[in-house]
């Protein structure tokens, strides 16, 4: 069964709620997967070599603040 949980994302806007699911991403086991509920926002995040989060994948335009968002909602 994957791990999944709801987390929100902001921007200068508005918030955005999605659904965080941990996968399996070219090779790498501890991957999440970011999908907004309205479709607008895909992110993908995985710890580089370094222990750092990166974004792999997902919608353009985004922010880069929302891969720190999303790494202290996984953590």
């Amino acid at each position: 069964m994957e791990q999944q949980f709801e987390a929100i994302l902001t921007s200068p806007e508005t918030s955005i709620d999605g659904i965080v699911t941990k996968v399996h991403y070219n090779g790498f086991t501890d991957a999440y997967d970011f999908k907004s509920i309205d479709g607008s926002v895909h992110l993908v995040i995985i710890k580089d070599d370094d222990g750092n989060w990166i974004r792999v994948d997902g919608t353009e335009p985004y922010l880069s603040g929302w891969v720190d968002e999303l790494a202290d909602q996984i953590i």
